[in-house]
């Protein structure tokens, strides 16, 4: 061993040399280390999103106009806070947050407007949306049925992950049983009614930008999706069935060979996961997942830089063999990125996909002796962690205690710890700083608060337009079904195609189930 201790963010040791490795399955065999499928990207490449929402629903709807046109194969729609927590824009909790880090969506209304011009059955969506993640989807839902629709075609994915927001994030409203039972009711509903459509996609993203390591990001997610699947089986649910429709949301932060070993343990580990809880049908035991790029990792110092970061993310994204992936734009340390970042970030991925030749083969770095070796250790480490979660009682107990937190909560510690002492060098902000900072921060985007008043004009509009007493009854029907226990989602639609709006829905959610 050299004299230099060098360990990767996670505090995995980095030898000096390793040894060859044990003999590798193929790519499309349990348990999957090398990829779910036989041909990967030489079959079908990733697919490109650009995570964008902004402003009003008119506003975002022209910048998903402008990604289509430029290339993109996904729309992944950010909402704004109001929407996130359920309050309608005219709420006075709403204030200052409208439009600011999504769009803000109101009612049906605002979802039509959102997709105007877009045909749902042609593009895959991915709403990024938890506590209001039923009232977001029954939207969706009834505009692909306005559109003319077959609703066993329409794909994508609504987030719909509440453990990593009770320990990570914090945008949830209800009770964790409450919120567990509207999750367990969207699987069953889809299972049904929109097969296709990815029922939760359990992330780890938000759990690494709040301060986890890749180790914690990757045991942490995979015991909140033991959780969901456990939930499910609890509910009456086929295993086999719904577990096809689960997939999952990593983060991807800059020490490229830990990362891309995170993703193929992440197979590894949930093939026997699924397995061990009953699973049989192979597309069940397979980890499907989107990756974006660390939205923590960028610097508002020499923002340029965060290209080169982004780059060398996504390229560990692909060879980590993600399903799906979203780059970062080089100004977001600073505002909303701007339409020119927005560009850089999906050219960044086809430059990938085209140019670079990495999708040419299947796990092209299968038989490193480094990155199987490192495969092993970030899964023995991952495990270590679901062990003492399995033993606390699962994830909800684990949360309830707050051990998930304190570790997550400790990690960020000495992360900018080692950045304030110099141990961690940060190229532009603790090393290579710039002196002239004059003139090298990009053009910012700014949403003004005047998109408020915008909004409050469209709901006033709807109130007065629909039928009040088609909406009273919907929402009536709806608190009876919170409180008889039976399968929620036809009763929100009802709701939602009632014009009924997001913040109406949730209150009578929040008199059933109260708030956390």
């Amino acid at each position: 061993m050299g004299e230099k201790n060098i360990r990767t963010t996670s505090g995995i040791e980095i030898r000096d040399v390793y040894s060859e490795p044990k003999t590798l399955e193929q790519p499309g065999e349990f348990p999957y280390t090398r990829g779910i499928q036989k041909d990967m990207y030489r079959g079908r490449m990733w697919t490109m999103r650009q995570y964008a929402g902004f402003s009003t629903a008119e506003e975002s709807n022209k910048r998903y106009h402008y990604l289509l046109s430029q290339g993109t194969t996904g729309i992944s729609v950010a909402f704004d806070l109001p929407t996130q927590i359920g309050y309608d824009s005219d709420h006075e909790m709403s204030e200052g947050e409208v439009g600011k880090v999504g769009v803000a969506i109101d009612s049906l209304k605002d979802m039509e407007t959102l997709f105007e011009g877009i045909d749902l059955q042609k593009v895959t969506s991915s709403m990024t949306i938890n506590a209001t993640a039923p009232i977001l989807l029954a939207m969706y839902i009834s505009l692909a049925r306005k559109q003319g629709a077959d609703l066993t075609q329409i794909s994508g994915t609504v987030q719909n992950d509440i453990l990593k927001e009770y320990a990570a994030r914090g945008t949830y409203i209800f009770p964790p049983q409450a919120s567990m039972r509207l999750i367990t009711d969207v699987f069953e509903y889809c299972s049904k009614e929109v097969p296709k459509w990815n029922t939760i996609s359990i992330s780890g993203y938000h759990i690494r930008e709040a301060g986890s390591t890749a180790v914690q990001e990757l045991a942490f997610t995979l015991a909140n999706g033991k959780t969901y699947l456990q939930a499910a089986i609890d509910k009456g649910l086929d295993i086999n069935v719904f577990a096809k429709r689960l997939s999952f949301f990593f983060n991807c932060h800059n020490n490229f060979f830990e990362e891309i070993a995170k993703f193929r343990a992440a197979r590894r580990m949930w093939a026997e996961i699924t397995k061990s809880l009953g699973a049989t049908d192979s597309g069940a035991q397979k980890l499907r997942f989107h990756t974006q790029t660390g939205g923590s990792t960028l610097t508002a110092q020499q923002p340029l830089n965060n290209i080169i970061r982004v780059t060398n993310q996504a390229m560990a994204a692909v060879l980590g063999g993600t399903q799906s992936l979203h780059t970062n734009g080089y100004d977001e340390a600073l505002s909303l990125p701007t339409e020119a970042a927005a560009k850089v970030a999906l050219r960044t991925q086809q430059i990938i996909a085209f140019e670079s030749g990495v999708a040419d083969t299947v796990d092209p770095l299968a038989g490193s002796y480094f990155v199987e070796a490192l495969t092993d250790e970030m899964e023995q480490a991952a495990w270590k962690y679901i062990n003492i979660i399995d033993a606390k009682g699962g994830s909800v107990s684990a949360i309830e205690e707050g051990y998930i937190q304190n570790e997550i909560a400790g990690s960020a510690y000495k992360y900018q710890n080692d950045i304030e002492s110099g141990e961690r060098t940060l190229v532009g902000v603790n090393k290579y700083e710039d002196k002239d900072k004059e003139g090298i921060g990009p053009e910012v985007f700014r949403v003004d608060d005047s998109i408020r008043k915008v909004q409050i004009d469209k709901l006033n509009l709807l109130k007065a337009e629909r039928s009040n007493a088609q909406v009273k009854v919907a929402l009536e029907n709806l608190a009876i079904s919170a409180k008889s226990g039976s399968n929620i989602m036809p009763f929100i639609l009802a709701a939602v195609e009632a014009y009924a709006t997001l913040g109406e829905i949730s209150d009578v959610l929040r008199n059933e189930f109260g708030e956390y």
